[in-house]
């Protein structure tokens, strides 16, 4: 007992709207439900959970964690409750100990990593399977993010010595049987397991480049809770690395899909868990990767300043071994959230950085799995949406933006329909912006015809931004025309107002 209240708790206990006497009630009822009916929970014991910092043992923060989740209609974890005995785990020579985490437990103890991962995934397909799709957690803040996890990801990997104990009440299995999720028996697996495990990332990884996030996140995500109870078994250092590694790149999935359908708290905590896998596999640069997409989500939500945060921790935290093309990806990143913030020159010096380390890469290392998608034609793409971003605040960028994605939709190969989107509608806001309203209204009628067969919600946020650029033409009729066929295309449950 810390003597000190538990804040986290006392938060979610009043967004939840119980009453302490409610909350004991129902956790006895349901942890009876889950083979403890010797539980005996009462007011006081609720009290002192909140207003003393009382940590109750095992299985309460995880029958804690259910209810809140069932609740709140969002994933929320123990360490979201601010239920983990971190004492346990000790400290991590040369990376701090746990005394630098943030303010949502990062980054945590290496051990804890699988049992992480389970948990959030369980919840998350408790969430999946009961309907509840709320998202109204906050993000945490992109600097409180990046200081946070400084120290720990500077410091050299090392792959994680011990899997959690069955003895240890945050288990990863014991996790998913306490909670009321299906048990994992962790059971060792071999390379040929590892290599079914890897083909079918790829093929998730295609899915969502073509279709979007929505149609396949349930089960990116149920993939990630089987490897989760994996890892949780000791195996052989080189076949736990690739564990690690397909995990971190099913994170990256997870959180990107749940990105595309605008879960973005849910999102964001699978980016830190893939930054955590990856690390914990050795792979610096997949987890500088993963927190550049954090950045990008923040971009997206606006809050560039915050992804200039973790831009900053991507790049230096990637390490020394990471590729040419790796880096360029990272600056044109970089360079989005600054033309989000109208600054012009340093988006322009920050892309001939991308374009130098572009055409750098001779390719006599073979990319990643993960970086396959970065070729030229995304080069151009994201220097199309950072010009045509730029073009708000100077409006002869507009040009060079149509440039860029004209080369972008010439160089796309098959399979990549999000992405032509993308740049139709990147295309489309420079001609407006460049007052030429039969070319925008021809790229705008292009990405119209491809979004009914996508379940990304991000195009359709950045249909409603190019949408905004139309106000100024709503006199033309074929301007009109566009402008009520957008109306009827965009999902009306998506809660968000066209604007102009």
């Amino acid at each position: 007992m810390s003597g000190q209240p538990n804040t986290r708790l006392n938060d979610l206990f009043g967004l939840a709207g119980w009453s302490k006497g409610e909350l004991a009630r129902l956790v006895n009822r349901q942890a009876a439900a889950t083979g403890h009916p010797q539980l005996a929970t009462d007011t006081s014991r609720v009290r002192r959970w909140i207003d003393m910092g009382e940590i109750p043992r095992d299985p309460v923060p995880r029958v804690l964690a259910a209810l809140f989740t069932e609740r709140l209609g969002r994933v929320v974890t123990i360490e979201d409750l601010g239920l983990v005995r971190h004492g346990r785990t000790g400290k991590r020579q040369g990376a701090g100990g746990l005394e630098h985490q943030g303010p949502d437990g990062v980054p945590w103890a290496p051990e804890r990593t699988a049992a992480v991962l389970t948990e959030f995934t369980g919840m998350d397909l408790m969430l999946n399977r009961r309907g509840l799709v709320g998202a109204g957690a906050a993000l945490a803040a992109g600097s409180a993010l990046s200081s946070a996890m400084h120290d720990w990801l500077h410091t050299d990997p090392a792959l994680a010595a011990d899997a959690p104990r069955t003895s240890d009440p945050l288990s990863a299995a014991g996790t998913a049987d306490s909670a009321g999720f299906d048990r994992y028996e962790a059971a060792p697996i071999g390379s040929q397991e590892i290599e079914e495990l890897e083909r079918s990332v790829e093929v998730f990884r295609a899915w969502d480049a073509s279709r979007g996030g929505g149609l396949q996140r349930k089960a990116v995500v149920g993939q990630l809770n089987e490897v989760g109870g994996m890892l949780s078994y000791r195996h052989p250092d080189h076949l736990q690395r690739r564990l690690w590694g397909v995990a971190a790149n099913l994170a990256v999935l997870a959180g990107w899909m749940s990105h595309d359908v605008g879960l973005e708290p849910t999102a964001q905590k699978y980016f830190v868990i893939a930054a955590h896998a990856a690390r914990e596999g050795g792979d610096r640069p997949r987890a500088g990767e993963a927190l550049s997409r954090a950045a990008r989500q923040k971009i997206h939500l606006g809050a560039p300043d915050e992804a200039l945060d973790l831009m900053k921790l991507a790049k230096s935290g990637s390490g020394d071994q990471v590729l040419p093309r790796t880096k360029a990806m990272l600056y044109t990143i970089e360079a989005w959230a600054q033309a989000s913030m109208g600054k012009g020159q340093a988006m322009r010096r920050t892309l001939g950085h991308a374009e130098d380390l572009f055409v750098s890469d001779k390719g006599d290392v073979a990319p990643p799995t993960w970086m396959q998608m970065f070729d030229e034609a995304d080069l151009h793409g994201m220097q199309a949406l950072a010009y045509r971003t730029l073009a708000e605040h100077e409006p002869g960028a507009a040009v060079i933006a149509q440039q860029h994605a004209r080369e972008a939709l010439a160089l796309r190969a098959g399979g990549r329909d999000r992405s032509k989107i993308f740049d139709h509608l990147s295309m489309a806001s420079a001609c407006f912006i460049a007052d030429d309203p039969e070319q925008a209204d021809r790229y705008a009628r292009l990405a119209l015809s491809s979004m009914g067969a996508n379940s990304s919600h991000r195009t359709w946020d950045r249909l409603r931004e190019m949408y905004r650029l139309t106000g100024q033409y709503a006199g033309y009729p074929k301007i009109e025309d566009l402008r009520q066929e957008i109306k009827l295309a965009l999902p009306r449950s998506s809660g968000k107002r066209l604007q102009a």
